[in-house]
């Protein structure tokens, strides 16, 4: 898989409206990276009570999209008879946030594989607003049979 569009990505992720945080997986190259791409609007739910004046995603909330866009690059890693495992957010270390996101930003998440075990994998992670860094973490994902 080169890129996914929503419906791809609707089938690789769990998360629905109004939890859904990625648009399009613009590359993916399995068991290496993933490069995929947040839309922010004005519309967003979140904006109403961060902040109403001035609003700005939430740090909490840019990560986990990261960690979503991670979900898509660890579902790729699954051999096909194992299709269909939940993937679970487990942690997440060296979180720094640079710079504001507001409305009309387009987020480009692109993570890479630093560390695969069999239901564990660690991604870095960074996330860009035109080409500038706005936060980055390390993020581990752990495999988990669906419910």
């Amino acid at each position: 898989m080169e890129s996914a569009d929503i419906q791809k990505v609707m089938q690789l992720l769990p998360h629905r409206y109004p939890f859904l945080l990625v648009d399009r997986i613009l590359e993916i190259e399995p068991n290496k990276r993933v490069v995929g791409l947040k839309n922010v609007t004005i519309n967003e739910p979140f904006f109403q009570g961060h902040f109403p004046r001035q609003p700005i995603m939430p740090g909490v909330l840019i990560i986990e999209a990261m960690g979503q866009a991670g979900g898509v690059l660890a579902a790729s890693t699954l051999p096909e008879e194992e299709q269909g495992q939940l993937i679970i957010f487990m942690g997440m270390d060296k979180v720094r946030f640079r710079k504001p996101v507001v409305p009309g930003d387009q987020l480009i998440f692109e993570l890479k594989v630093l560390k695969q075990r069999r239901k564990i994998l660690k991604m870095y992670g960074a996330a860009t607003v035109d080409g500038h860094i706005v936060a980055e973490a390390e993020l581990m994902a752990g495999f988990q049979e669906a419910i």
